[in-house]
């Protein structure tokens, strides 16, 4: 399948928000969000359903589903921005039409749980997602980080990127960028999801120990096509582990195993600092730099 490349944001276009996760519990934060994304100079279509709730998600996963089916097929929106993470979207991807996807192509981007859509819609739709900041959590907090906004909208805009890394800096790899939130990854195994070419795997995570993110990346080793296709581990921000010293460890062991290089220190989590990259975009990392391209 040949990747499906979104036409790139700009001012005046319409930005659609949506919860396809889970459930919104500060109002104030949409609010101000949506404010600054219309100073920023663009227009804001809030889903219908954007507050409801169901347990710990926002609302009946067939509602979840049909909204994004919705932002997809409305010719008024540009670009589709998850409202939060949280817990939900592993439950709806078995419910989405990948062919109206792949006819209505434009941005899609959220990171945490937004990871399990955007990877799934790479997969079947062939649609370039994005790992971004989202409403809630980034436009709505009262300290919002200029780099963390300013990278989204040199990505959105389709501006190749690059930044610098730790690691291992007389290797340089190529491939698509693949990846995002490690442990929702893991809990699509059992599902069609892995890249059928060349991959650089660019993760990251959050209060999760490191037996946790052991077990993650051991689950995913089993796999074929993803021992076949990795070519190289970027990692960003595992926020609250518990023992950094393990992790390094475990990790030099996962690359160790597969003969990939290993590079860390990429601005990328559930920091107040993020960058935006293309999930299914063309990336290389060489020099301890790694570079998006997004089109090749």
């Amino acid at each position: 399948m040949s990747y499906i490349f979104p036409k790139p944001l700009k001012k005046g276009d319409t930005v659609g928000i949506i919860a396809p996760c889970g459930c919104l519990r500060e109002p104030e934060r949409i609010e101000l969000g949506v404010n600054r994304l219309q100073e920023s100079g663009f227009k804001v279509k809030l889903s219908k359903h954007l507050f409801d709730t169901k347990r710990y998600m926002a609302g009946d996963d067939n509602i979840r589903a049909q909204e994004v089916h919705s932002f997809f097929a409305d010719n008024e929106v540009d670009c589709i921005l998850c409202a939060r993470g949280g817990f939900g979207a592993i439950r709806i991807v078995d419910k989405l039409d990948y062919d109206l996807i792949r006819q209505n192509p434009k941005i899609f981007c959220g990171y945490s749980d937004v990871t399990a859509l955007s990877v799934i819609m790479l997969k079947h739709a062939g649609l370039v997602t994005f790992s971004s900041p989202m409403l809630s959590g980034d436009w709505g907090k009262e300290t919002l980080s200029d780099f963390t906004i300013g990278e989204f909208f040199n990505t959105i805009s389709g501006k190749p990127c690059e930044y610098d890394l730790t690691g291992s800096s007389d290797a340089c790899v190529s491939g698509i960028a693949w990846g995002g939130n490690l442990t929702t990854l893991a809990s699509l195994c059992g599902r069609e999801f892995i890249p059928d070419e060349d991959f650089i795997f660019i993760i990251e995570d959050v209060n999760e120990p490191v037996y946790k993110i052991d077990r993650a990346l051991t689950q995913l080793c089993g796999l074929k096509d993803f021992k076949k296709n990795i070519k190289g581990l970027v990692c960003g921000e595992f926020s609250g582990v518990e023992n950094n010293n393990w992790l390094n460890e475990l990790l030099n062991e996962f690359c160790t195993g597969l003969k990939i290089p290993l590079w860390q220190d990429l601005k990328l989590g559930h920091g107040e600092k993020k960058i935006t990259f293309p999930i299914g975009g063309k990336c290389e990392v060489c020099n301890n730099k790694i570079f998006f391209k997004q089109r090749g």
